[in-house]
């Protein structure tokens, strides 16, 4: 790997796990599901009753009432979770140049509250009952630009857009503006707010949902024979990521290295995953190279781990090729079966999950794993915490349309 060093220096967090980082992994350790019945909208005709929702959510906590009716919730997320990245960076606004800070914060989908609830408007008031603001809230770049608005931040700013993936693409494009010289930190990461009748319509329709309406919290599960689809989930995760002489110089708190990352395409299919894996196997190897390290130096994988009866197998299959026959010495796991699948914000929370396993040396479980699928036949670290040393840790994140995305951390040493 050629450029500056890039270190992690400051996190946020704001799940259906927990609503701040020391929640979230607690939670995530413990086993916790975020998963429950849907209670803020009407399910009745829904196939699909639950998601991973933030729990006991009111905006008014947050922002004053004008502001919130201005923001989409998709936004809201992202702002609340950079109050926390940012006072954990432990940056001084007041000195820090901000010509140097950039802010790269991606959505898979954007404003769905807003784009629902105004073409109902539009439907019954007609064309003066829009919103003024009503296309800057529905954007995917609003959530990047109204945090750089809120610190001035006035770096590299953008919003890469790439479905289940777009966490992860945002974080390897802010490691690359900092170890080029672009920028001495960036804010990034990814934030979703799909949970609304017409989200959960539209992946119910697909027959992607989960229906165990039953019993919501054992519905992600992850490699599990009797796994029938994946849990919708929603929420924000954020790095402060930082040249390591910026850090070193200020004398910050270190979370670990971001050292490599990888991206491809299946080139296959809108929304199925290539069955013989060639893109994925592409993403995990081009990471490796980046990061100039052997396969069998990896101990740990936070998988895409969807909980679909195809994703979780060509994703096995895929890790096994590339590792070979170290994939069954490597802790594995899919931390989908707590929070659900929170979309664009998938791969920076579970980059998040990845990094703090290797911070805490815990790797949290693959919970719902009661009857493994023959065909998933590796260690995704069923049900339970496992306390291992990890010097490198993967994440992988894959996007309808076939974009794959691999991340690689290592544990900070001078």
């Amino acid at each position: 790997m050629t450029g500056r060093r890039v270190v992690v220096t400051g996190v946020g967090a704001f799940t259906p796990v927990g609503k701040n980082t020391s929640d979230f992994w607690d939670g995530l350790v413990a086993g916790k599901s975020g998963v429950r019945q849907i209670t803020h909208f009407d399910t009745s005709d829904l196939p699909t009753k639950f998601a991973g929702q933030i729990e006991n959510y009111n905006p008014e906590d947050y922002f004053d009432r004008k502001e919130a009716r201005r923001l989409d919730p998709v936004t809201q997320y992202a702002v609340i979770t950079s109050d926390e990245a940012v006072k954990d960076s432990g940056i001084d606004l007041d000195t820090v140049n901000k010509d140097r800070i950039g802010v790269m914060i991606g959505t898979g989908i954007g404003g769905m509250t807003t784009f629902y609830e105004q073409s109902i408007s539009l439907h019954e008031h007609g064309a003066r009952g829009v919103n003024p603001f009503f296309i800057p809230m529905l954007i995917p770049d609003m959530p990047a630009g109204q945090v750089s608005i809120k610190y001035g931040f006035r770096g590299p700013n953008f919003c890469a857009v790439s479905a289940c993936a777009t966490g992860s693409h945002n974080i390897g494009l802010a490691f690359d503006s900092i170890r080029f010289g672009q920028s001495d930190m960036v804010l990034c990461g990814g934030t979703e707010a799909p949970v609304w009748r017409i989200g959960v319509a539209g992946f119910s329709s697909m027959k992607a949902l989960s229906r165990r309406n039953d019993e919501p919290e054992r519905a992600s599960r992850p490699f599990d024979k009797d796994r029938d689809g994946f849990v919708l989930g929603e929420g924000a995760t954020l790095f402060m990521l930082e040249s390591l002489d910026s850090a070193l110089d200020r004398g910050a708190k270190i979370y670990g290295e971001i050292v490599g990352y990888g991206f491809s395409a299946d080139a296959h299919h809108i929304t199925a995953p290539d069955p013989e894996g060639n893109g994925v196997q592409l993403a995990m190897n081009n990471a490796l190279d980046m990061a100039g390290i052997k396969p069998e130096d990896v101990e740990h994988i936070n998988m895409h781990g969807t909980s679909t009866p195809l994703g979780d197998i060509a994703e096995t299959n895929s890790i096994k090729k590339v590792f070979g026959d170290h994939a069954y010495k490597i802790n594995l796991n899919s931390t989908k079966s707590m929070t659900g699948h929170m979309l664009g914000a998938a791969g920076a929370a579970e980059s998040l999950a990845a990094l703090l396993a290797i911070y805490h040396g815990v790797i949290p479980p693959t919970i719902n794993q009661d009857t493994p699928d023959p065909e998933c036949d590796l260690n995704y670290t069923p049900n339970k915490a496992v306390k291992r040393d990890i010097t490198y840790a993967l994440n992988n994140a894959f996007g309808f349309g076939g974009h794959n995305t691999t991340l690689v951390f290592k544990k900070f040493k001078k």
